[in-house]
């Protein structure tokens, strides 16, 4: 005996739906004849679910003793002698009394499965073992009962029940899940929404990686190479150097071995536009990272390790992949570097991954060689050089033996002006030359000790030294001022090509736009707002963040105006006055891609239009001939029986009353389908869907076709169908009329079969057949193959059954008839499987 299947119904929370749906799977197998037992079910006083215990055969339970109480616990034994073919057993993590057959009640269903019985079984998403941490961090509550996960993933099959928070909260508050008294203690704690939120999305994506493991092995089987998508998300930190395609592929590879991953690459560039970075090696990688189907994403920062973090916890990300510093041995002085920052600072919730690369250790320079504008610390180094230095160096030359000269003494003290001036800029600078002339005089030129000088020729020399000093000064800093310019309008530079690529690669959307400013200027939201005139009231045309907007631009820390009527403001913090050239960029390309997208809207409703101006002409040409027909028919036919000129036969009168009838019949179908293909156009088409047999449907669409010409094939162990009735027997009337039409005489074969939750309608015919290329055209209205005059009809027969195939969720398609001809296949959705579709409402679910 092979081993048993099992199923579970995996749920986000208490109260879902899970055992409700789970005895409603065990009524389905009972009425289909299966031998079907409830081995343990617990319906908690919930009256819906004790009702669907009804009629289902339950296993007496085994009753247990432990510290003076009974309890009651499946009896394994007792099912086991049974040998049902299917056994419910609810609550797969639950922890069995002492003194039961097994420890859990995921080993009594193991033994169940290893007898051959088949198992339904029912857990929450918060019972997974391996979810522990996560969920308690979410509920603040430690699940005690748990399951391994690869028990639950062993399963055979998973369906997830799904409800939203608001629903399920609902169902709380009626009295559905819990008694009244313990429904506001609920609410307020376990069942918030952002719990079950939480609980959802976790749900969610755990069946969504049990998918994925069933897509890697339908891959494996069929020799597919694709990499399928997963929730992971691994940024990528980039500092423009070479490393960076190393880190790139690295965050790449980490992505696939956790079943597929998104990388985003993100470079933080410091606001005063001071980087190291080369355009040509980001544009490099950039281009790397969107081959490997990441993204690429600029930031500006001044303090790098916070907005590199800032930016992974926006996005949700969960790892984030650094590269070794590049920097030498003792440039470690100026602190402890990006990548031990980030990680000191990540906390749990993000894993950091240093990657080694062949630039480790090779130096990025000296820090002054990264820009010119200077921080707080560069400052304060400046003036300890430009006033403590001199002091430090006049002491140790009076303690030297050797007397090196004034010259000599002028040259070491300027050494110190130049090292003030590099570090702290000019006002170090000056005060190291005053303090360095001071010292000078009073320590080493004669007469010692005092402000007097002696020579002549040692004032010119102090005056020389002084004006050197400031000289060398004022150079070095008008050099870091025209870096500082450079390096920023490099940067702007920078910005604004990455906007205009964004516009060439078609990031055309306004969202894109706003996020990409958000992102860039580190602001918290961004708004675009709008308004008719100078007196109108502002609007909201588009806005990223989570803060609330801003009502008008006045409101926002930051606004630039567009034009007389519209401005961009974003929020967070006030941006320098140099920021504006570039947020002035951004805003009048917000400005562009809003009238772009306002253009498109209006393009589309002209299409609309004149789709709808095609269809009326065409519709006035149907009129005109195949309506006019019929017609002429029926009033030749009037006319003639009406006439005294002619005494008509008894049989020629039937003859012109059946042409009347006929006419009459055919215009009926012709306004039919005009009359349904005006509803399917202006979406006006609502199905009715409920369960229904084939063979209830299908005969009464052959009606309109001669009786000798479809042989009709229909199994009884077909399945129910979820359909409207009505809209398939016309779909159905429609192919089988439109195969009869064009089957050269032959008859039409009307077959029925099951594949998996869905049933197939084949219709197949004998006639001339479709190429491929024209099997998508004939679905279209007014179209007949090759808009041949042929037949009586308009070409609105299978668009019609297409557009009713699709209003009840199934398919219609075009394929060969092997051997000749066209089979039309009518895919419709099994009754087993609930339809997503219509106005279909399931009774509420109970758990």
């Amino acid at each position: 005996m092979g081993r048993g299947k099992l199923r579970i119904y995996l749920g986000a929370a208490p109260g879902v739906g899970k055992t409700y749906a789970m005895l409603s799977e065990a009524h389905r197998r009972v009425e289909r004849g299966t031998d079907c037992v409830v081995a343990f079910v617990e319906h908690y006083g919930r009256p819906r679910t004790e009702v669907m215990l009804h009629g289902l055969e339950q296993i007496p339970r085994k009753e247990l003793a432990y510290r003076d109480t009974a309890f009651t616990e499946m009896d394994v034994d007792a099912v086991l002698q049974r040998a049902p073919a299917v056994a419910l057993v609810d609550e797969l993590a639950h922890t069995n009394v002492p003194g039961s057959r097994n420890d859990k009640r995921w080993q009594d269903v193991e033994e169940l499965l290893a007898a051959g019985i088949d198992v339904i079984s029912t857990v929450n998403i918060q019972h997974l073992e391996s979810l522990g941490d996560v969920v308690e961090s979410i509920t603040g509550v430690r699940q005690r009962e748990t399951v391994p996960d690869e028990v639950v993933r062993r399963a055979d099959q998973i369906e997830l029940v799904d409800m939203s928070p608001q629903a399920l909260r609902r169902r709380m508050a009626h009295g559905n899940i819990y008694k009244p008294d313990k429904v506001d203690a609920a609410l307020s704690n376990y069942f918030r929404p952002g719990n079950l939120t939480a609980l959802r999305e976790l749900a969610l994506l755990w069946v969504a990686d049990r998918v994925d493991e069933y897509l890697q092995e339908y891959r494996s089987a069929h020799h597919v190479s694709k990499i399928w998508g997963s929730r992971e998300r691994i940024v990528v930190g980039l500092t423009g150097g070479p490393e960076g395609r190393t880190l790139i592929r690295r965050a790449a590879r980490l992505a696939e071995k956790g079943a597929g991953g998104e990388v985003l690459a993100v470079y933080i560039a410091r606001s005063d536009g001071l980087t190291s970075a080369s355009p040509k090696e980001l544009a490099a990688q950039r281009t790397l990272v969107e081959d490997l189907g990441g993204t690429f994403h600029h930031v500006i920062g001044d303090d790098i390790p916070s907005a590199l973090l800032e930016f992974a916890r926006g996005v949700n990300a969960t790892q984030i992949v650094l590269g070794s510093s590049r920097r030498k041995a003792w440039q470690y002085v100026f602190g402890p570097g990006v990548g031990a920052t980030v990680a000191r600072e990540s906390g749990p919730d993000l894993d950091v991954h240093i990657v080694t690369h062949e630039e480790v250790a090779k130096g990025r320079g000296l820090p002054v060689a990264r820009g010119a504008r200077l921080g707080r610390s560069r400052i304060i180094w400046g003036w300890l050089a430009g006033v403590a230095g001199p002091a430090l160096l006049a002491l140790l030359l009076t303690h030297i033996e050797a007397d090196l000269g004034l010259a000599n003494d002028m040259l070491l003290f300027l050494a110190l002006t130049v090292a003030a001036a590099l570090l702290g800029g000019l006002f170090p600078a000056l005060a190291s030359a005053a303090v360095g002339s001071f010292l000078l005089n009073w320590f080493f030129t004669p007469p010692l000790y005092r402000l007097t000088i002696a020579d002549p020729r040692n004032i010119v020399a102090i005056f020389v030294f002084f004006a050197v000093a400031v000289s060398v000064a004022s150079v070095v800093d008008l050099a870091a001022r025209r870096t500082h310019q450079a390096a920023r309008l490099r940067a702007e530079s920078e910005i604004l090509s990455f906007l205009a690529g964004s516009v060439l690669r078609g990031e055309t959307t306004l969202d894109a736009l706003l996020e990409r400013v958000r992102e860039t200027f580190g602001m918290e939201s961004v708004a675009l707002l709008e308004r008719e005139s100078d007196v109108a009231p502002w609007t909201c045309a588009g806005s990223v963040g989570p803060r609330s907007l801003v009502g008008r631009p006045e409101e926002a820390d930051v606004d630039v105006p567009v034009g007389d009527h519209m401005a961009l403001a974003l929020s967070g913090r006030v941006l320098p006055a140099e920021d504006r050239r570039v947020l002035a960029a951004f805003a009048a390309q917000a400005a562009v891609i809003l009238d772009r997208q306002r253009l498109e809207s209006e393009a589309e409703q002209a299409r609309a239009l004149a789709e709808g101006n095609r269809i009326r002409t065409a519709l006035l040409a149907a009129v005109s001939h195949d309506l006019r027909t019929p017609l002429a028919a029926i009033k030749a036919a009037v006319t003639s029986l009406r006439s005294d000129d002619v005494a008509w036969s008894e049989e020629d009168q039937a003859e012109l009353l059946e042409g009347i009838e006929e006419g009459a019949d055919r215009l009926d179908h012709l306004v039919g389908n005009l009359l349904d293909m005006s509803r399917l156009q202006t979406g006006t088409v609502t199905p009715l869907i409920r369960e229904i047999d084939l063979d209830e449907v299908v005969p009464m669409a052959l009606g309109g076709v001669p009786e000798d010409s479809v042989d009709l094939d229909i199994p009884e162990s077909l399945p129910m169908v979820a359909v409207d009735p009505g809209l398939l027997e016309r779909s159905v009337a429609n192919i089988v009329e439109n195969a009869v039409k064009y089957s050269s005489g032959q008859r039409v074969l009307v077959a029925a079969s099951a594949l998996g939750d869905r049933v197939q309608v084949r219709v197949v015919d004998r006639g001339p057949g479709v190429p491929d290329e024209a099997k998508e055209r004939i679905f279209e209205p007014f179209q007949r193959y090759g808009d041949a005059p042929r037949g009586t009809g308009v070409g609105l027969g299978l668009a019609v059954a297409r557009g009713f195939a699709e209003a009840m969720g199934g398919t219609l398609d075009a394929e060969d008839t092997p051997g000749g001809g066209l089979t039309m296949v009518l895919t419709l959705q099994a009754a087993a499987v609930r339809p997503q579709y219509g106005p279909y409402l399931p009774a509420e679910a109970a758990s």
